[in-house]
């Protein structure tokens, strides 16, 4: 069950890591990877808790560019 649906534009990047981030109620943040979201996956999780939130998103937005020659 997820805590919140979030949109990704609500996220911040974090060009090193090449994830996003979202603050969590416990005090640290949720994360998803860049490579998740190329995946096609919707859910960030906390690294210190158990809550996850959905992430709402185009997933075409997301496409490597091979994907989008295809």
């Amino acid at each position: 069950m997820f805590y919140d649906t979030i949109e990704i534009e609500d996220f911040t990047f974090d060009e090193e890591t090449q994830k996003y981030h979202y603050p969590c109620p416990c005090g640290d943040r949720f994360e998803i990877s860049l490579e998740q979201l190329q995946n096609g996956e919707e859910v960030a999780h906390c690294p210190s808790c158990s809550l996850i939130v959905q992430v709402v998103y185009d997933p075409q937005d997301f496409m490597s560019e091979e994907e989008i020659e295809l």
